[in-house]
C-alpha cells in the first residue's frame, strides 16, 4: 500500500469510528405501529405534521425509509412519559414493542396524509396557535425517520414552545458511512424546503415561522433561505427565528449564503461548542476551514463576520451533555432547551443578559449591533 493508501485509509477508518460513537443504540424496529389512546396520568402529547422527500417504506411501522422520493406528508402523535419519570432532554425509547408509554416515548397516531389534507390539518391548527406561530425543525446527518420524529417531539415537548410543530425530514441514510450520501440528499431536499416555507408565508392564517436546524440540516436550511432571497429580493419578513445548531457548513461558504440574503434577514442565533467531536470529524473529511458549529467566536476574523451580520451566538463549550459527541447539546441539555422555547414564546433574542444558565452559556450579544427588520 502506497504512503498516500494508507493515510487515505486510516483517514475513513478514523472517521467511521468517531461517527460511531454517536450512532444509534440498538433500538426496536416499526416504532411507528400506533398503539391507539393512551391514558396514562401526567404524559404529554405532541402532535407533528411532516414534510418528507424521503421514500416511503415499504414496512408499515417504518413509514419512511432513507431512499429519496417525491415530497411527502404525514401526521404523527407521540406520547411522552410523564416528566417525574423521565429526564428532560433525554428521548425514552421503547425498549420493545409494544412500547410502555408510562416509561417510554409512543405513538399514539401515524398517518401518512395526502397533500389537500395536510394543508387542512396545518389551518385547523394554526389558528388556535398562540401568535399563529409554525415550528419548523430540519433534521442532520446520519437519522432515520424515527430518529428525526421522536427527537422533534422532545424538543416540542421540553421547549414548552406553542407553535405548530413541523418535521422538515430529508433523505439520510441513518448509517455511519453514508456522509456522502446524506450530503447529495440535502442539496437534493433545498428546493422541497424553499417551497414548504413558501406556502406558509403565502398562507395568511401564519402570523410567523420559526426554524431550528441541526447538523446537515443547516446545511439544507441555508440553501434554502439563500434561495428564496436570491429569487424574491430579501428572506420573508414572516420568518423571525433562525436557529443554526451544531452547523456542518464551511464557515467560507456560510458568508456567501449570508451575503446573498442581504441586510434585511431574519434573526440568527448560532449554537457553537468548541469540543464538537462530529465536527471535527467533519472538517477532517472535508479538509477545509472551520466548521460552522465549532468556531470559537470570540476569536478573529469570526468575531467581526458575527457582529457585521448580526447573527447571536450562544457558545455551549461549557455546556456538559450525554452525548459523548457533544454534538446534540442544543437538544440534550434541559437549561438550553427551555431557553429555545424561551425565544420562541416570548420574542426575545437567546443572548437577553437577563436570562443566565447557571454561569454554564457563554452569550455574545452580537445582534444589538444592528437593528433587526
Amino acid at each position: 500500500m502506497t504512503p498516500h493508501a494508507a493515510w487515505a485509509s486510516s483517514l475513513v477508518s478514523g472517521l467511521v469510528v468517531l461517527f460511531c460513537l454517536s450512532g444509534c443504540a440498538s433500538r426496536p424496529e416499526n416504532v411507528f405501529l400506533a398503539a391507539g389512546n393512551v391514558d396514562v396520568p401526567g404524559a404529554s402529547r405532541v402532535d407533528m405534521l411532516v414534510a418528507t422527500t424521503r421514500r416511503p417504506a415499504t414496512i408499515a411501522g417504518e413509514m419512511f425509509g432513507g431512499d429519496r422520493g417525491e415530497p411527502g406528508f404525514a401526521n404523527i402523535e407521540i406520547s411522552i412519559p410523564p416528566d417525574k419519570v423521565r429526564k428532560i432532554g433525554d428521548v425514552q425509547w421503547p425498549k420493545k414493542m409494544p412500547a410502555d408509554p408510562a416509561t417510554e416515548f409512543t405513538t399514539i397516531r401515524a398517518t401518512v396524509l395526502s397533500k389537500e389534507q395536510v394543508i387542512g390539518a396545518f389551518h385547523a391548527r394554526v389558528v388556535k396557535a398562540p401568535g399563529r406561530g409554525v415550528l419548523v425543525f430540519v433534521h442532520g446527518y446520519n437519522n432515520r425517520f424515527d430518529d428525526a420524529a421522536f427527537r422533534f417531539a422532545q424538543i416540542a415537548h421540553d421547549s414548552g414552545s406553542q407553535a405548530v410543530p413541523v418535521l422538515f425530514t430529508w433523505p439520510s441514510r441513518g448509517k455511519t458511512s453514508a456522509y456522502a450520501y446524506d450530503r447529495e440528499s440535502a442539496n437534493y431536499s433545498r428546493d422541497a424546503l424553499e417551497k414548504l416555507l413558501d406556502y406558509f408565508i403565502r398562507d395568511q392564517s401564519v402570523g410567523e415561522i420559526s426554524i431550528l436546524a441541526h447538523s446537515m440540516g443547516n446545511w439544507v436550511t441555508i440553501e434554502a433561505l439563500r434561495q428564496m432571497a436570491i429569487r424574491n429580493g430579501r428572506v420573508s419578513a414572516k420568518i423571525k427565528n433562525i436557529m443554526l445548531a451544531s452547523p456542518d457548513v464551511d464557515v467560507d461558504v456560510f458568508r456567501m449564503q449570508m451575503a446573498a440574503m442581504g441586510p434585511n434577514h431574519p434573526r440568527f442565533t448560532l449554537f457553537v461548542s468548541d469540543d464538537d467531536k462530529a465536527l471535527a470529524a467533519s472538517r477532517w473529511f472535508w479538509g477545509s476551514t472551520d466548521r460552522l458549529g465549532s468556531i470559537n467566536p470570540d476569536a478573529e476574523p469570526y468575531n467581526s463576520y458575527l457582529h457585521k451580520d448580526g447573527i447571536d451566538v450562544v457558545n455551549l463549550s461549557k455546556v456538559k451533555s450525554d452525548d459523548r459527541m457533544n454534538h446534540g447539546k442544543f437538544a440534550q441539555s434541559p437549561e438550553v432547551v427551555r431557553l429555545i422555547g424561551r425565544q420562541l414564546a416570548g420574542g426575545q433574542p437567546i443572548t437577553d443578559q437577563s436570562v443566565t444558565l447557571a454561569d454554564q452559556i457563554v452569550a455574545i450579544p452580537a445582534a444589538v449591533i444592528r437593528p433587526l427588520q
